[in-house]
């Protein structure tokens, strides 16, 4: 019986140190009890490697019938246990005629079943290799419980996904290979908007959920090879390698944020949130690990400031353009006290007549430095500062001031910050605007969001209803947005619905189905005997769809832009303000003042311009004489990007310029090339390898334009001037 000779072997030991006191009988019996026992077991192979023994008891935990595996290779009956395939293989080792010891094994035919750890000792008659004989034991919960350790250690023990750990090691060793091999790689930074609102309302375990839904998401969302990293909170990280389309980037992007927006549904309640997604590719916008996830950082600020909700490219400005809104933060309640703030008006119009009923007021900011910053902006800014409830309390107050002074058919609307709603004095500070000022309370028309419903119920209620008693008209703001519920409406005495801007821009794109929805809110309304409210409206085709649905208060770019007191004060002469919609006030309330030096290259020759006007297909530029139509020009638009234009039209020092490839969206309404000069051309030219500055590229170190050329156009006096 092969055992005998374990016997053999444990005597010989024995032989040289210990005196047994056992017989060869009892040391039978012992060796049989412990493979019953199933705390250890025993092998043995011949010369070539094939079993010739295996103890029945860890054959019967394998599942292996011992007849049809006697004989067979020992390496083919058991295989190495790690996943990653790095450890030697058993017959590999065999091979060696060596002592071995603690090599993880798994069964071959059943590689889910338990995990053995294998010894084995070579034996030998004389010279003569006779084969292995070995131990085992089961190591199958150790082996797991150091699996779960090291998969905890590189996977985020929610959502499953690479950790930060992980994606750091990652991120550094694939742009430490790809610089080597020239290749390019993406990165992405996201952070989801209006996750700790849901957090501090539903709760963590609410919260848990949603982020575990977020990474299924994600996963779903991004169809190419990519790895995916929750670095903790809200924050994750994409990382794709060798793409540097920013067309396709971008569409990436702007498909997560898409698919992140769309509600959830937790045990808690529905939810929505948003998502902010920061880009950056290396090497053009960074080299080391640092560089790019920095750049993405920035790009990823760069999109929450810009209204959330967005991406952002990153680019040589960012980062001056981060400092300088970190000032604005910190001015915010000098800008308060120094009374730098003001308000616009935006009308809000009765969709049958065209007669203006109501100003909404927006907060705008008379900077010092920076100029007039527009209530968009200024909102991104206030959002999440701690001036919020400071500001919102004024703007409630410089409202009622100004709407004293208005005929008495026009009401004044103000937006309430959910911060400035839950505040403890809020309900006095309406109070005191109107007493203070003399506004009849039916003239101010507050606008609360449904997010408020997210805070303490009984709190909520109690300052609807307080607000009721004063006597102001309450208008339930964004429905639509994702939280809607028929509670709210049965709970607060709303005056009017005001429907979400996005659900108003599906509406325009994907037709029937959203405005099915939107017929069926103002159906809602008009059984609760409330107003609707659209805005946001900038076609005519969906002004007139709005109105079959029969929303009764519009307001949009179509009628107005936000404006000044002034205007609003000259408009309001004779109590009968009437707006006429006009599709070509769209045209020039998104039309952008460029002006700008660049450099256009033509043959070796760089010329400095100035851009007047940009749009995807081409540009307007300004500064040379005389250039004819057909001619060709790379315009420079800085940090590597290079576009091929062609001169379709030209007056004396202007000519326009059409694309040879369209440009796209950088994701913040600007505009962007789709492809930049590469890092690794430049370098190959004599530049060093870095990441692209924000400048204009042919002055760089290894280029040639401007050495020796003689230039074929010459510049407009005026216009030299002009880009001097």
């Amino acid at each position: 019986m092969p055992l005998k000779g374990f016997l053999s072997s444990i005597s010989g030991a024995n032989s040289r140190g210990a005196v047994s006191k056992l017989s060869d009988a009892e040391k039978l019996a012992m060796l049989d009890d412990l493979e019953s026992s199933g705390l250890g077991w025993f092998w043995s192979c011949d010369p070539q490697g094939n079993l010739t023994y295996l103890s029945g008891t860890i054959a019967e935990r394998l599942d292996l019938p011992l007849d049809e595996i006697i004989g067979q290779p020992l390496s083919s009956v058991f295989v190495s246990a790690d996943r990653d395939g790095r450890t030697k293989s058993l017959a590999l080792m065999l091979g060696t005629h060596k002592s071995f010891s603690g090599f993880a094994v798994r069964a071959e035919k059943r590689p889910e079943g338990a995990v053995l750890r294998l010894s084995g000792q070579p034996t030998f008659t004389g010279n003569t290799f006779d084969g292995f004989r070995g131990t085992g034991w089961d190591i199958t919960d150790e082996y797991f419980r150091e699996e779960e350790t090291a998969r905890l250690a590189k996977f985020d023990s929610l959502t499953g996904l690479s950790n930060r750990h992980r994606m750091k090691g990652l991120i550094d060793s694939t742009l430490t290979a790809f610089k080597a091999a020239k290749r390019s790689c993406a990165l992405m930074m996201l952070d989801l908007d209006k996750f700790k609102h849901v957090n501090d309302t539903l709760g963590h375990a609410a919260g848990d959920e949603l982020l575990k839904q977020v990474s299924d998401r994600l996963k779903r969302s991004i169809e190419v090879e990519c790895e995916i990293g929750r670095l903790g909170g809200d924050e994750f990280q994409v990382l794709i390698p060798d793409l540097d389309d920013r067309g396709e980037l971008g569409e990436i992007a702007m498909k997560i944020i898409t698919m992140l927006k769309q509600p959830y549904t937790l045990e808690e309640g529905r939810c929505v949130i948003g998502c902010s997604v920061g880009i950056a590719v290396a090497p053009h916008d960074g080299v080391t690990m640092d560089e790019v996830v920095r750049s993405a950082d920035l790009a990823l600020y760069a999109a929450k400031n810009g209204g959330r909700g967005q991406y952002r490219f990153f680019s040589g400005e960012l980062e001056n353009e981060a400092i300088f809104r970190r000032r604005l933060e910190e001015n915010l309640g000098e800008a308060v006290r120094e009374k730098q703030l003001f308000l616009k008006y935006e009308p809000i119009v009765d969709a049958s007549t065209g007669t203006v009923r109501a100003l909404e007021a927006h907060i705008c900011w008379m900077h010092d430095q920076r100029g007039e910053i527009d209530e968009e902006e200024f909102a991104s800014i206030l959002d999440g500062s701690s001036q919020v409830t400071e500001v919102g309390t004024w703007a409630i107050r410089e409202a009622c001031e100004q709407a004293i002074a208005w005929p008495e058919s026009i009401k004044v609307a103000v937006n309430v910050p959910v911060a400035l709603f839950a505040s403890n004095d809020f309900v006095d500070s309406v109070s005191e605007a109107l007493t203070g000022t003399g506004l009849p309370p039916h003239r101010l028309e507050l606008e609360v969001s449904e997010a408020v419903f997210f805070g303490d119920t009984d709190a909520v209620d109690r300052t609807l209803g307080q607000l009721f008693k004063l006597g102001v008209r309450l208008t339930l703001d964004e429905f639509g947005s994702g939280y809607s519920s028929l509670a709210y409406l049965r709970r607060a005495p709303f005056d009017a619905i005001k429907i979400d801007e996005k659900l108003v821009e599906e509406a325009e794109q994907h037709d029937s189905a959203d405005l099915g929805l939107i017929r069926a809110i103002v159906a809602l309304a008009g059984a609760l005997e409330m107003d609707t409210i659209a805005n946001g409206i900038e076609s005519t085709q969906l002004l007139e769809r709005l109105k079959e649905c029969g929303v009764k208060r519009m307001e949009g770019p179509i009628y107005s832009d936000p404006v000044g007191r002034d205007v609003v004060e000259k408009e309001l002469v004779g109590d009968n303000w009437k707006i006429t919609p006009s599709g070509d006030r769209i045209k020039r309330s998104k039309r952008r003042t460029v002006y700008r030096r660049i450099n256009v290259i033509h043959d070796d020759h760089s010329y400095e311009v100035v851009l007047r006007n940009l749009s995807k297909t081409g540009a307007l530029i300004q500064g040379l004489d005389d250039v004819p139509k057909g001619t060709q020009f790379v315009v420079d638009l800085g940090g590597g990007q290079l576009a091929v234009a062609t001169v379709i039209r030209t007056n004396g020092d202007t000519q326009g310029l059409e694309f040879e490839q369209h440009l796209i969206d950088d994701g913040s309404g600007g505009l962007c090339t789709r492809n930049r000069v590469s890092p690794y051309a430049l370098s190959a030219a004599g530049a060093p390898l870095a990441a692209l500055s924000p400048g204009s590229y042919h002055k760089m170190q290894g280029g040639a334009l401007g050495q020796g050329s003689v230039p074929q156009f010459t510049y407009a006096p005026q216009a030299r001037f002009e880009a001097a």
